[in-house]
């Protein structure tokens, strides 16, 4: 199924695509890596910044992957991933399974999950999944997966804003000065 706007549902404001991505880079994103195998043991990867939890009950969780991957036909052959959450010291794994050929797991270590598909070793999370649906939606596919199976790794979550990498940092807020001055009497 293609939900892809039509032309006259498009904004009239000239949003170019750098613009576009000047504005929604303002919003950091999660990096996480989609991982599979195939019938002849290759390791299959990719790296998304758009992976969400979609549903409780049932877990389903969603990722978008551009219709251009050449990763991602080879990955939706086998109908099954893990959704490795990178933590915010696998910098250089993002990078390798953003390459392109064979090569993007040299050196990278990793275990079967249940699936059998690659658990990357140090992520954040791994979450296992069976494809449920993929809608196409402008020039990116949405992809739905069924939760099968999650374990948490080690780690804090890698983030990516404004075309840089980077690590959460929690705000502390103070309490409202109505609640201290309850507080001290």
């Amino acid at each position: 199924m293609d939900i892809t706007p039509a032309p006259a549902a498009t904004p009239v404001a000239d949003i170019t695509p750098a613009y576009y991505r000047q504005i929604l880079g303002k919003l950091p994103t999660g990096v996480t890596a989609i991982t599979g195998v195939n019938d002849d043991d290759e390791k299959l990867g990719l790296v998304v910044g758009t992976f969400q939890s979609l549903s409780l009950e049932p877990p389903l969780v969603m990722f978008c992957v551009d219709k251009s991957s050449s990763s991602w036909p080879k990955l939706r052959k086998l109908q099954k991933f893990t959704a490795n959450i990178l933590s915010d010291d696998q910098i250089t794994i993002c990078r390798s399974l953003s390459r392109k050929g064979p090569e993007k797991f040299e050196g990278l270590p990793c275990t079967p999950g249940p699936l059998g598909t690659p658990h990357l070793h140090g992520a954040t999370a791994y979450i296992d999944c069976v494809v449920t649906a993929e809608v196409v939606v402008g020039d990116h596919y949405m992809v739905v997966g069924s939760v099968t199976n999650m374990d948490e790794g080690t780690g804090d979550a890698l983030l990516f804003r404004a075309g840089k990498f980077g690590q959460y940092q929690p705000i502390d807020i103070p309490a409202p000065a109505e609640t201290v001055a309850r507080s001290a009497s």
